[in-house]
C-alpha cells in the first residue's frame, strides 16, 4: 500500500474535515463528498448573510501570500506554518523563497491526506520540512528534534496561525495556545493570524455554523470578538494597519481599511516581538 492508500486507510471519509473543505472552498479537489457537502451548508449561510464564502476563503489565502511576502522582504526567512492545510497555488514556500531564497519552511498538521500531499509536494525541496503536528501542543511542536534542525531559533522566525484558531473552541484554550507560541518567539520574530470575526451576526446563523463544523474532525467553529483577536497580539507590536478584515491587510490594490470591520468574515494581523 503507498502512503496515500495508507493514509486513506486511517481516516473515516464520512467525517468532514476542515482542511479539505477549505480545498473546497479554494476549488480545489482533494475532498470527499462529506467534505463538499459540509462546506456547501457553510456557503449557504455565507450566502444567507450576503457574504461569498469562496471569496472569504481566497481574500484570507492573499492576506497569508501578502503577510509571507513583507515578512520575507522584511529579512524573516524561516516560517512554522501550523494548520497549513492542503497545498495550493502561492504556498508559503513558495511566496518566501520568491522573495528570500533559501527561505526555511515547517509545514505542520494532523490530517493524514494534508501530510500525504504536502510530503509529496515538498520531497525535493530541503528548505521545507512536513510534520504531523497538534495545535493544540504548540510547545511540542517547538521542541521536536527535527524542527529544532530545521529553524535556527536564535534567529527571528515566523509562525502563521492562518484561520485555524476559531477551531479551538474554549476561549480559555485558544488564548493558552497564543501565550505559548508568543513565548517562543525572539525579538524580531512574528506572528501571523487570522481568524473568524464574530461581529453582529445573528444567532441562528451563528448556531447553524457551529452544528456544521461540529460533524467535522475539529469538532467546532468559535467565530470572536474584535477586542478577543486583538488579544491574541499581547506583547507583540502590531503592523500596520492593524487587526483588519484581510482584505484590507495591505492590498495590491486599493482598499480602504473599515473603521467597523461589520460582517467582514475573517480578520488578520501580523505582530512583531520587540
Amino acid at each position: 500500500m503507498d502512503d496515500f492508500g495508507q493514509a486513506l486507510a486511517g481516516i473515516d471519509p464520512n467525517v468532514p474535515s476542515v482542511a479539505r473543505m477549505y480545498d473546497y472552498y479554494l476549488g480545489g479537489k482533494d475532498n470527499f463528498p462529506a467534505d463538499r457537502e459540509a462546506a456547501e451548508k457553510m456557503l449557504a449561510i455565507g450566502r444567507q448573510m450576503g457574504n461569498d464564502g469562496r471569496e472569504i476563503a481566497r481574500e484570507n489565502r492573499g492576506f497569508l501570500g501578502r503577510a509571507v511576502r513583507h515578512l520575507a522582504e522584511s529579512g524573516i526567512t524561516q516560517f512554522i506554518d501550523i494548520g497549513a492545510g492542503l497545498p495550493t497555488q502561492e504556498n508559503v514556500h513558495q511566496v518566501a523563497q520568491r522573495h528570500a531564497p533559501g527561505s526555511r519552511v515547517v509545514y505542520v498538521d494532523n490530517d493524514p491526506v494534508v501530510l500525504v500531499h504536502a510530503r509529496a509536494l515538498l520531497a525535493d525541496n530541503p528548505d521545507t520540512m512536513v510534520m504531523n503536528g497538534d495545535l493544540h501542543d504548540p510547545g511540542a511542536i517547538f521542541d521536536d528534534p527535527a524542527v529544532r534542525a530545521h529553524i535556527d531559533f536564535t534567529r527571528p522566525f515566523a509562525v502563521l496561525l492562518v484561520s485555524v484558531l476559531h477551531f479551538v473552541t474554549e476561549d480559555e484554550t485558544a488564548a493558552r495556545i497564543v501565550a505559548e507560541v508568543r513565548e517562543r518567539l525572539i525579538p524580531g520574530g512574528h506572528l501571523v493570524l487570522s481568524h473568524i470575526y464574530k461581529g453582529d451576526i445573528e444567532e441562528e446563523v451563528v448556531e447553524a455554523s457551529k452544528q456544521v463544523y461540529s460533524a467535522t474532525s475539529s469538532g467546532g467553529l468559535a467565530g470572536r470578538s474584535l477586542g478577543q483577536i486583538t488579544s491574541f497580539f499581547d506583547g507583540l507590536k502590531i503592523l500596520e494597519p492593524g487587526v483588519v478584515p484581510v482584505q484590507a491587510w495591505r492590498p495590491d490594490v486599493p482598499w480602504e481599511v473599515p473603521t467597523d470591520p461589520g460582517n467582514s468574515g475573517i480578520l488578520g494581523a501580523v505582530g512583531r516581538k520587540p
